[in-house]
């Protein structure tokens, strides 16, 4: 089955960069978007970051410019590389997959799009 493992996860400071991965397994890693989602408490779930099985990336607005995702195919892995942390930036992370034709340029924006999820990864930033 399915299994998207999120790691790299922790506590840092305001400013602080971070870096999460999430390995992928059951799946073709090449035949799916992924996405970071994040849901702080109380909050709803919302899209952080996506890239479609072709590369194309998309960003929301409140990250555009200091978050950056990526992604292995060869090492079946999904990136997002988070610079100039901010204290609304503390929630949980997850790593989601939605699967598509290969080399699509179609990004998943919204976390309903997403079929198979990871377990998440607390990402705390302090001010």
């Amino acid at each position: 089955q399915v299994q998207l493992v999120e790691s790299g996860g922790g506590l840092v400071q305001a400013g602080d960069s971070l870096g999460l991965s999430c390995a992928a397994s059951g799946l073709t890693f090449g035949s799916y978007a992924m996405g970071w989602c994040r849901q702080a408490p109380g909050k709803e779930r919302e899209l952080v970051a996506g890239i479609s099985s072709g590369g194309i990336t998309y960003y929301a607005d409140f990250v555009k410019g200091r978050f950056t995702i990526s992604r292995d195919n060869a090492k079946n892995t999904l990136y997002l590389q988070m610079n100039s942390l901010k204290p609304e930036d503390t929630a949980v992370y997850y790593c989601a997959a939605d699967r598509q034709a290969r080399w699509s340029n179609v990004v998943p924006r919204t976390p309903g799009q997403y079929d198979y999820w990871g377990q998440g990864t607390q990402v705390t930033v302090s001010s």
